[in-house]
C-alpha cells in the first residue's frame, strides 16, 4: 500500500517539475515546522516526493517546537536569517516579512478557489490581495471532556446548549466527587479565551473596527475565569504558573488531573494516542447569552521574501497545495482541510470510531463560530490581542495585580503594540 502510494504520489510530483531542473544548480530550501501530531513527517514525506520529481531542489523539514515558532522565529526573521518557509499561526506577527507567491505561481486563480476566505488572514488588509501561504488544516476550538470521570461521579454531561456556568458547576462536582485536582483547565491563550468571552458579548472591535477589547462582554468572562481559578474550579497553575507566554494543559488532562480541558482540534491526534487509559468526548462549546462560539484559527505554510529561490518556494508549496497531495496531508494528520472543495467530501482517516466522533463534534464546534470569531482570527494584530490578555488577566489571577488593573493594562499593551507596529 505504501509503495502504491508513492507512485501516485510522484506522479502527481511529476507535473510540478521546474524547467531547466537537469541543468540547474541545487537550490536548498528550509522549512521550520512545529507538529501538533505528526504533520511535520507526513510533509517530509511529502518532500521526499516532490525531491524525486524536482532533483535541483533540496527541501530540508526541520521540526522544532511551537513555542521556537513564537519566540525564535520573529528573531531569526529580524536578523536576515529565517528559514524560507514556515509552519506558523497568529501571522501579523511575522506578516512584514512574508513572500507574495502570487507572481511565482502556475495558477493562482487555484488558490483563490480553493483557499480563498482563509488567504485574507495572511494579508494586510482589504487592499492587500498577496497571496502569502497556503493553510494546512482549519482548527476550532472546543471542550475535550474526560466521560469516565463524569461516570464516577454519576454525574450527567451538560448538553448542547449548556453555558459557561453550567460547566463550571458540572465539572467542579465531578472534581470533588472523584477527587481530582481541578474541574478544567485552558490553555494559557488569549485565542483560548477570546471564544468564550465572544459568547458573553465581547465585541473586540469598535464600529470603525479599531480593537475595543476590554468591554462589558470581556469582562463578563474575565471575571468568571479569574473567580474559577481562585476558588479551585480551574487549575489556576496554568495561567498563573507564568509571566508570560503560552502554555498547554494536554498532560494534566491526560493524567487525569482535570475534568474538562479547553482546547482545539489540534490535540485530536494526541487524544488518539492516549489509548484505553479513559474514555473521552468533544463537547459542544458552551454558550453564553450572546453565542455558543469557539474561535478558528489553523496553522498555514509561509513563505519569506528573504529566500534567495522564491521559484523553488512557490513550486514546493504549489505541489502542497494540489487536491491530491491536500488530501493525502489531511488524511494522514487526521485534520479538518481548509480546502473548501475537500470540506465537502468525505475523506479517508484513518482512526478509531471515537475519533471519527470527535472530528465529527469538532465539525458541528466549527458550524456554531461567530463572525466576530473570524474577524478576530483574521485581524493582522490579532497576536498583540491574545498576548495581552493572556498575561495580564494570568498576572491578576497570580495576585501581582487586580483584575481592574490587568483590564487598563490590556488595553495599553495593545495601543503600544499597535503604535510600534505603524512606526
Amino acid at each position: 500500500m505504501r509503495s502504491v502510494l508513492s507512485g501516485i504520489l510522484f506522479a502527481a510530483a511529476a507535473a510540478w517539475v521546474l524547467p531547466s531542473a537537469a541543468h540547474a544548480a541545487t537550490r536548498d530550501i528550509r522549512v521550520m515546522c512545529y507538529s501538533d501530531g505528526n504533520e511535520c513527517p507526513v510533509t517530509r514525506d511529502l518532500a521526499a516526493t516532490f525531491m524525486k520529481a524536482n532533483p535541483d531542489i533540496k527541501v530540508t523539514v526541520d521540526e522544532v517546537p511551537y513555542s521556537a515558532i513564537l519566540q525564535s522565529l520573529p528573531v531569526q526573521l529580524a536578523a536576515g536569517k529565517g528559514p524560507d518557509i514556515a509552519r506558523v499561526t497568529l501571522f501579523g506577527n511575522y506578516s512584514q516579512y512574508f513572500l507574495d507567491l502570487r507572481p511565482y505561481l502556475k495558477d493562482a486563480k487555484f488558490w483563490e478557489t480553493a483557499f480563498g476566505p482563509t488567504l485574507d488572514w495572511m494579508r494586510k488588509g482589504p487592499a492587500d490581495h498577496g497571496i502569502y501561504g497556503m493553510m494546512t488544516q482549519l482548527t476550532v476550538t472546543a471542550p475535550l471532556v474526560d466521560k469516565t470521570l463524569f461516570e464516577q461521579a454519576k454525574v450527567p454531561l451538560p448538553g448542547p446548549k449548556a453555558t459557561w456556568d453550567d460547566w463550571a458547576k458540572a465539572v467542579a462536582k465531578v472534581a470533588k466527587a472523584t477527587g481530582t485536582e481541578a474541574g478544567m483547565a485552558w490553555d494559557r491563550s488569549g485565542h483560548r479565551f477570546a471564544g468564550p468571552a465572544i459568547s458573553y458579548g465581547a465585541k473586540y472591535f469598535d464600529a470603525k473596527g479599531n480593537p475595543a477589547v476590554v468591554d462589558a462582554g470581556f469582562k463578563a468572562m474575565a471575571k468568571r475565569f479569574y473567580d474559577w481559578n481562585l476558588n479551585g474550579t480551574v487549575l489556576k497553575s496554568t495561567w498563573a504558573g507564568q509571566a508570560t507566554g503560552y502554555k498547554d494543559a494536554f498532560n494534566e488532562f491526560a493524567n487525569g488531573k482535570i475534568v474538562m480541558y479547553y482546547s482545539g482540534s489540534w490535540q485530536l491526534n494526541r487524544l488518539l494516542k492516549l489509548g484505553n487509559a479513559f474514555d473521552w468526548a468533544i463537547a459542544a462549546n458552551p454558550c453564553g447569552p450572546a453565542a455558543c462560539s469557539g474561535m478558528p484559527g489553523g496553522a498555514a505554510f509561509v513563505a519569506f521574501k528573504e529566500t534567495k529561490h522564491p521559484h523553488a518556494v512557490a513550486a514546493f508549496l504549489d505541489y502542497l497545495a494540489q487536491p491530491a497531495n491536500y488530501r493525502t496531508f489531511a488524511e494522514r494528520t487526521n485534520n479538518i482541510p481548509a480546502e473548501l472543495a475537500l470540506q465537502k467530501q468525505a475523506l479517508n482517516y484513518n482512526m478509531s470510531a471515537e475519533g471519527k466522533a470527535a472530528l465529527a463534534a469538532l465539525l458541528h464546534d466549527a458550524a456554531t463560530l461567530s463572525p466576530i470569531a473570524y474577524h478576530l482570527q483574521g485581524y493582522r494584530f490579532a497576536g498583540a490581542i491574545f498576548g495581552a490578555t493572556a498575561d495580564r488577566i494570568g498576572q491578576a489571577i497570580a495576585g501581582s495585580m487586580t483584575l481592574d488593573q490587568a483590564y487598563k493594562r490590556i488595553t495599553q499593551d495593545i495601543a503600544t503594540a499597535l503604535a510600534t507596529a505603524k512606526k
